[in-house]
Order: C-alpha cells, then structure tokens, then sequence
C-alpha cells in the first residue's frame, strides 16, 4: 500500500477515521513538525488530548533526541490531570528511506526509550510505504479511549451552574 506523503510544513490539522472495537472513530491530529516556533500555540493544540503521539525520524539522531524535549513540553502545556499516565505512542518514522541503510537510530534504543519512560508503545513506520501506520493508528485509538474513559470515572453526571439572579457588587446580574 503506498500513501501520498508530504512532509508538514509548519503545522497541520488532520482527521483520521479507525475501526475500533466495532465502532468507527474520527481522530483529530494536530501536527506541529516539532518546530519550536508554535510552542506558544501548545495550549490551544494539546488541551484536553487523549493521547500524544511522538513521531522522530530513524535516520536523524538529532530528531531522536529531541524526543524528551517533545515529551516534556506536551506534558507541560496539555497540563494533563495525571501526567505520570498519560498514553504516549512513540512512531520511529522513515524505516523504507534508503532500504535502511542510513537508519542511526535502532530498533533496541527506540525501545529502551520507551522502557525509560513508563513503556511507551513504539512502532516503525514508513509512512510513504504505509509500513505499520495502520497498526499505530489502532494503538492510539486504543490508548485514547483508555484514556478518556478513565476521565470520564471523575465526572460528575450533573454540573450545578447556579440559577440565582442575585445582584453581584459590580451591579451585574450575571
């Protein structure tokens, strides 16, 4: 199966539908390429997340490297209620490049990071050959789920808003 694959130039908003436990979900995925200049828009991207996926390129340390910075900032500005479990995908991007001759980064590092970090789940893509996209975008769904359902255990059924008109000091009856 090959995939039209362009790499994200500044940042990008894409949807992607998954069949999951019988039943069809929309994905809303913000791709920011890593790019520091819209760390000040993470709020506005990573608010009310269900899952970060962490996507570096196997033939670049440097991309690699940069995934602790990633992770860090995603946690900092989501301000997720339980950062310690939050779901995390680590995607090890580009395997088919140079039939993997110029790969720097293995499988095993990849892996040991993921280890480090609470166990992460981790996949190898080639998204222009669509290697294990399909795979990945199952344990996102999944792990996104999870997620939401576990924030949903602290929700209360009701919201109490308050129907009183009474008069504030300001004046304002709102």
């Amino acid at each position: 199966m090959l995939i039209k694959s362009l790499a994200t130039i500044g940042a990008d908003f894409l949807t992607k539908e998954v069949q999951f436990e019988d039943r069809l979900f929309t994905l809303q995925i913000w791709d920011t390429a890593g790019q520091e200049r819209f760390q000040s828009l993470g709020v506005a991207f990573y608010r009310g997340a269900d899952c970060c996926v962490l996507v570096y390129d196997v033939n670049s340390m440097k991309s690699f490297d940069n995934l602790n910075n990633w992770r860090e900032e995603f946690l900092i500005q989501a301000s997720p209620s339980d950062p310690e479990n939050f779901p995390f995908v680590l995607i090890g991007n580009k395997v088919d490049v140079d039939g993997g001759n110029s790969r720097v980064v293995s499988e095993k590092k990849a892996k040991a990071w993921c280890a480090s970090k609470g166990n992460i789940p981790y996949f190898e893509t080639s998204a222009k050959e669509g290697t294990n996209v399909e795979e990945a975008f199952q344990c996102i769904a999944k792990n996104a789920l999870k997620s939401g359902e576990e924030e949903e255990l602290y929700l209360p059924d009701t919201i109490d808003v308050g129907t009183s008109n009474q008069q504030r000091s300001t004046g304002c009856e709102c």
